[in-house]
């Protein structure tokens, strides 16, 4: 099944999430439809409160740059309460979009490397670091989690600057090629 995104402006875009349990019912169906969601919004992650649901789960696919990054190469992979505990001091400047605010990009400085415990689809446990756009993927979803998105980490006035684009996203006023709510 494919979900409609959900777009700037939405409640559910600003909750914290929940944690996840193996009990979460229909769990591997879920995962498998974010990855259709994903691709068919041409997207390399998604954040489960991208489609209304606020747990701690998101997917990413960082094949697209798997010719500049060897790591990212058929990297595709479900992230089930995770947990970033260490950052680099080392931040890299990256121009970010997001399926739900469609049409902005603006570049956002984060930490070069993350490291991170997690689980996998298969309720396997995982601690690992990484850098590069696995790192900037994952961070961008990560936040996700818990209510944020990436216009938070700009300054002040950048964010001011953007007001009337993301006031105009939360009254429907965008265009996008994928389904929306």
């Amino acid at each position: 099944m494919i979900y409609p995104i959900v777009i700037f402006g939405a409640e559910v875009l600003r909750k914290p999430s929940a944690e996840v349990t193996k009990e979460y019912p229909e769990l591997p169906k879920l995962i498998e439809d974010m990855f259709l969601t994903m691709a068919e919004a041409d997207g390399c992650g998604l954040a489960a409160p991208q489609i209304g649901r606020n747990i701690r789960l998101f997917v990413v696919d960082c094949s697209a740059w798997g010719e500049e990054d060897e790591r990212c190469r058929d990297y595709r992979r479900a992230f089930i309460n995770p947990e970033i505990y260490a950052v680099s001091e080392e931040t890299e400047l990256f121009n970010e979009g997001c399926l739900s605010l469609p049409g902005l990009h603006e570049d956002v400085r984060r930490p070069a490397a993350i490291r991170m415990r997690y689980l996998d689809a298969d309720f396997v446990e995982h601690d690992e670091e990484f850098d590069g756009m696995r790192a900037r993927v994952i961070q961008h979803e990560y936040d996700h989690l818990d209510g944020k998105v990436f216009t938070d980490r700009l300054s002040p006035l950048r964010r001011q600057l953007l007001k009337s684009k993301l006031l105009g996203l939360s009254k429907g006023k965008y265009r996008c090629a994928y389904k929306t709510k």
